[in-house]
């Protein structure tokens, strides 16, 4: 069939070998047995979701977790021989896995490479060996440069490193050390974000770290060293927390931020398809294949003319006016004009003829832009 459109996949993996302090996401430890079950029935899953997306080509593939990178080299490759086996597959196809540092070996990397793994996203956070034990982390620094030249000696040639800022007790020139050590690695990408204490986490009930988290002037600081500095080094932003050398931006978390179509596969997977959201079954043991969709929401317009503006507006490119007119049959102007005029006047957005986009003063404060979108 031609002219097929574009699909992405989620596969979740939501193993670890012990929850990061600050982690909120789905993940535990698993036993051996409980990983093999899990992976058959995803298999069973990538499948049946197969048939529904026969007028579809995958652009790319993600797995996330939890830490994708525990799986075996048999265990992923038989994960992607599904994907194949079930879905037209473009030959441009982005295939990313997650990896931590020392859960990766030689020959792990060189087999996930074999098997159509392109691009690695590696969660190093932090280049000082206490902050990553104050974060929990399994790794050292050291270890995170084996795994990183391990994947260089493996042939990829696209590696994104995932930093994290304002951690507790960090200063800006450790922080500054951090960015100049990855640098000098010149990864493709690299994700940074600031910290974020999350409820119910082992952070958020350490009272010694949380006094430690740097106030909201340093953490300014950070945000600002973090856009110069790389800037500097040839990766520009094109989302408010990713930084990428030409031509190496993430492509599957492009198609989030601009509504694209994706299948959630795995436990608690959200998806993105035919105009209808919904989200995997959470427990493990009740992780069984079914058919029948789980928390289904079908997005109003209203819904989904907020998160085009919302989740579009946090590329540096912004929005398309066209595009909205014609996903929704109605001008931007006639439905968010107001807003879009008071913004334009704070100098927090530029309006050209097509395209919307935030202003760096936007950008520093997206949280605020966004909020007037949503009523």
């Amino acid at each position: 069939m031609k002219n097929k459109k574009n699909l992405s996949l989620y596969l979740h993996i939501p193993f670890c070998i012990q929850k990061c302090e600050y982690c909120d996401f789905l993940s535990f430890s698993a036993s051996e047995e409980d990983r093999n079950s899990y992976v058959r029935e995803l298999k069973k899953e990538i499948a049946w979701k197969g048939r529904l997306a026969e007028e579809y080509r995958v652009i790319s593939v993600f797995f996330g977790g939890g830490t994708p990178s525990l799986l075996s080299e048999d265990e992923m490759s038989s994960l992607l021989e599904e994907i194949y086996r079930s879905y037209d597959v473009s030959s441009h196809v982005e295939i990313t896995t997650e990896a931590n540092p020392g859960t990766l070996t030689k020959k792990k990397l060189s087999i996930y490479r074999k098997a159509g793994i392109n691009r690695l996203s590696i969660g190093l956070q932090s280049t000082d060996d206490r902050e990553l034990a104050m974060l929990g982390r399994i790794h050292t620094y050291d270890e995170f440069l084996k795994s990183f030249y391990d994947a260089r000696e493996a042939g990829f040639e696209n590696i994104n490193i995932d930093l994290m800022s304002a951690l507790p007790g960090q200063t800006l020139e450790s922080y500054q050390q951090t960015l100049c050590r990855v640098v000098s690695l010149d990864p493709e990408h690299i994700s940074a974000y600031s910290l974020i204490v999350e409820d119910g986490t082992p952070l958020a009930k350490n009272r010694d770290l949380l006094k430690k988290i740097p106030d909201e002037d340093l953490d300014r600081a950070m945000y600002q060293l973090t856009k110069e500095y790389l800037h500097q080094y040839g990766y520009e932003r094109y989302e408010i927390s990713n930084y990428a050398k030409d031509g190496k931006e993430c492509i599957h978390n492009i198609v989030y931020w601009t509504g694209g179509a994706y299948l959630g596969l795995g436990l608690g997977a959200s998806s993105y398809f035919e105009g209808e959201r919904y989200c995997n079954e959470e427990e493990l043991k009740k992780y069984h294949f079914q058919s029948e969709k789980k928390q289904l929401q079908i997005l109003s317009e209203k819904d989904g003319m907020e998160e085009f503006m919302f989740l579009g507006m946090r590329m540096t490119k912004g929005i398309s006016k066209k595009e909205f007119f014609h996903r929704f049959h109605k001008t931007i102007d006639s439905v968010y004009g107001d807003i879009l005029k008071k913004q334009e006047e704070e100098q927090l957005i530029r309006c050209g003829k097509d395209r919307i986009c935030l202003t760096e003063k936007g950008l520093d404060i997206s949280n605020y832009v966004f909020c007037d979108y949503l009523f």
